[in-house]
């Protein structure tokens, strides 16, 4: 390591001896272009996966009467009369959410009765429990009955190799746009003369090295949306930006973290690719959380009125950012017991462990995080406005007993929108900020130029206003953008995603890291109430960057694009018999063909099936 510093510190100095003064006024121009590189990467980002339309999975269909046929597009399905059901059956006998066809990750099918009325009949049988489904299988329900048509694992392979492929932007070209950002970023620090040059070097040069180790690693399991990551380093770049011009000699632990982050990230991602274990390790993991909570309320101590921080081994570290991810997890893993009672009340009183550990820790902004991402989770899972309701008239009241017994969250809303009238005191820390970024301008004052990295807390809590400061407002608006690229990644994609585990945590996550930044700058600025929350993938800090890229993992898990996401896997690859044909073979008796000569010779066995049915059900009400 002694070796490697001392050669980025030959290195500093040999480019200030060449170059000169004509290195400062180089330096100086970069400003301009570093917001100019940054919008260019997004755009790329953006336009890469705006553009490209997803190619749906079918996981089989239901064949209703009078031959229309409902493709099963999830592995979780409602089947009712609500107009959100997946399957949509407009006959009065039938409930709202009446059933629910759910698939696992090994293939097998079962039906469940959501307590309707007339119940779930599986060929003329009442079904008393979950049934375990086969191809062929007539379901009945409200009186009408169905066939069930499932895809195995032949089918899984043809749909798989059938999907249409688009061309995606090259990520390889965005990253070396990112790299040149990176270098220029570099440069500026140079220029600026401060004592650890060397470290910075070294420090970018890591998190190059880490950016690129990351691509070929996804290029090799061949995967080939890079997306995501893209965005997530751009974010990380600013991070370390600050770490240079605030910390500079933690540059290559920062490096460190990053690289702990990206090992989280994969390991995340690879575990959920298999659903059944996930699941199976839904509450161990909610203990986890609940366990670190309890052992930072007991072992920390106070800083500035919050007990946040734990100290273990001379390393310090919070143990809310990780319980994000644990969080989540519990919330999102329902599945099979997704529509079950007693799993959202459990699930509830999970998150007001959770809150209630961190108001006791006084860390008012992590709370308040926790709260809407529980918000987010239980409409999701439960589709009930009265159940959001409730959860809001009953933390509005937590709320009031928190600030009458804690005068350090009291002081916190004091200061909201008085700023300026405590310069000194309450609103020291805001007045820094706003004074500090409006003294950037649009391009900034150059990295490692700013004062407001004096300033307690300024590359954490005030991250935003050192990037106004030092890299301009334009830079950090884009960095706005990004965090809302990501989430309007989540949306697109978690429609389509294959498992409601998959959505609920993409779309939780998103809302989570969007709330955040949005407390983040918002709060600086004074609009809303300074809580003390870092900004995804910036602020400074080991624990939120290892968090956020565990976090990562959640996102990349709604995208079932071909070839983009490592999470989702590919079908086996299985030996096709007439593989001419088009003809979708399944593992039970029955067979059926996906393709219109098929379709044409099945419609007959199915609408003698069905002779007799009255097709009023198909009109509305």
């Amino acid at each position: 390591m002694t070796i490697f510093a001392e050669f980025f510190d030959v290195l500093c100095e040999k480019v200030n001896i060449v170059f000169g003064d004509r290195f400062s006024d180089f330096t100086h121009i970069t400003r301009y272009i570093l917001p100019a590189l940054s919008l260019w990467i997004l755009l790329r980002c953006a336009i890469s996966l705006l553009r490209e339309k997803q190619s749906p999975e079918e996981w089989g269909y239901l064949t209703l009467p009078g031959g229309v046929r409902v493709t099963l597009r999830h592995w979780e399905n409602i089947i009712g009369r609500g107009k959100s059901a997946d399957v949509f059956i407009n006959y009065p006998t039938v409930s709202r959410t009446h059933g629910a066809l759910i698939r696992k990750d090994s293939g097998v099918w079962t039906i469940y009765d959501l307590g309707s009325k007339t119940g779930v009949l599986v060929n003329a049988a009442k079904i008393k429990k979950p049934r375990v489904l086969s191809a062929g299988d007539i379901i009945n329900i409200g009186g009408v009955d169905m066939i069930f048509v499932p895809i195995d694992r032949v089918g899984e392979r043809i749909q798989a190799e059938s999907r249409r492929r688009f061309s995606r932007k090259r990520q390889g070209f965005t990253l070396i746009l990112l790299n040149i950002l990176q270098l220029f970023l570099s440069l500026q620090f140079i220029a600026a003369g401060g004592e650890h040059s060397d470290k910075v070097l070294a420090g970018f040069f890591g998190l190059s090295v880490v950016m690129w180790a990351t691509y070929i690693f996804t290029r090799i399991i061949r995967r080939n949306a890079f997306e995501l990551e893209t965005m997530a380093f751009l974010l990380t770049t600013a991070g370390f930006a600050v770490t240079a011009t605030s910390v500079p000699e933690d540059m290559l632990k920062q490096v460190l973290f990053l690289t702990i982050g990206v090992v989280l990230y994969f390991v995340v991602g690879w575990f959920l690719r298999s659903l059944n274990s996930a699941v199976k390790l839904k509450w161990p993991i909610a203990a986890v959380g609940l366990l670190l909570l309890a052992v930072n309320i007991v072992l920390s101590d106070a800083v500035f009125g919050a007990k946040n921080w734990l100290t273990i081994g001379g390393f310090s570290f919070q143990p809310s950012e990780f319980v994000k991810v644990c969080f989540i997890f519990a919330g999102a893993a329902s599945l099979d017991r997704m529509f079950a009672r007693r799993n959202l009340i459990m699930f509830i009183g999970f998150a007001a462990c959770c809150v209630l550990a961190l108001v006791i820790m006084s860390d008012l902004g992590t709370g308040i995080i926790f709260f809407v991402t529980y918000l987010i989770i239980a409409f999701l899972r439960s589709g009930s406005i009265g159940t959001v309701f409730l959860s809001v008239g009953g933390a509005g009241l937590a709320a009031v007993m928190a600030v009458s017994v804690k005068p350090y969250i009291a002081s916190r809303f004091s200061t909201w929108r008085h700023a300026w009238e405590t310069p000194y005191d309450g609103g020291y820390q805001q007045t820094r900020t706003m004074s500090a970024a409006a003294s950037g301008g649009l391009f900034g004052v150059g990295a490692g130029n700013g004062w407001l990295e004096n300033v307690f807390a300024a590359n954490t809590d005030m991250v935003f206003g050192v990037i106004c400061e030092e890299l301009g407002l334009i830079m950090a608006v884009i960095l706005i953008f990004t965090v809302l690229l990501m989430a309007v990644y989540a949306f697109k994609y978690a429609s389509n995603a294959r498992s409601s585990f998959y959505t609920i945590a993409s779309v939780s996550t998103a809302s989570l890291l969007v709330f955040q930044m949005m407390l983040n700058v918002l709060g600086c600025v004074d609009i809303l109430p300074f809580t003390g929350v870092t900004f995804p993938f910036v602020s400074k800090g080991g624990s939120s960057l290892i968090a956020c890229f565990g976090l990562l993992a959640f996102l990349k898990a709604c995208d079932t694009r071909q070839n983009a996401s490592f999470t989702v896997k590919m079908p086996k690859k299985v030996k096709i018999k007439n593989s001419k044909t088009k003809a979708v073979r399944y593992d039970t008796h029955t067979d059926y063909d996906f393709d219109e000569e098929s379709d044409a010779a099945n419609s007959g066995r199915v609408d003698n099936f069905f002779d007799g049915y009255d097709d009023r059900w198909m009109k509305d009400d």
